[in-house]
């Protein structure tokens, strides 16, 4: 038994009556119990794998994460000319005043 097995052409069939013998199939694939389980449990785990990717991607799609946007008092000028990153600044409190 293997995994592609090839049909024998019937020689049985004499050409004396006028009709053609039957054409074999090319291959035929077989599979065992143990095969035919793996091959369903394998298109299980990758039709689920794609549902999961199909939710993500539309929840991804439909509502997307709104970004934070930093603000700061300083001016661009003032950020550059004390070298503070904008973050730093956004977190540092307000000169009263």
């Amino acid at each position: 038994m293997g995994l592609f097995a090839r049909k024998a052409a019937s020689s049985s069939t004499s050409s004396r009556d006028g009709t053609k013998p039957k054409k074999a199939k090319s291959f035929r694939i077989e599979l065992g119990w143990r095969g035919l389980l793996s091959l369903i449990l394998v298109c299980f785990c990758l039709f689920f794998w794609m549902f999961v990717l199909g939710i993500w991607a539309g929840q991804t799609i439909l509502f997307p994460q709104k970004k934070e946007t930093v603000h700061s008092s300083a001016s661009p000028r003032e950020r550059s000319a004390q070298k503070i990153p904008p973050a730093r600044i956004a977190t540092q409190k307000r000169p009263a005043g």
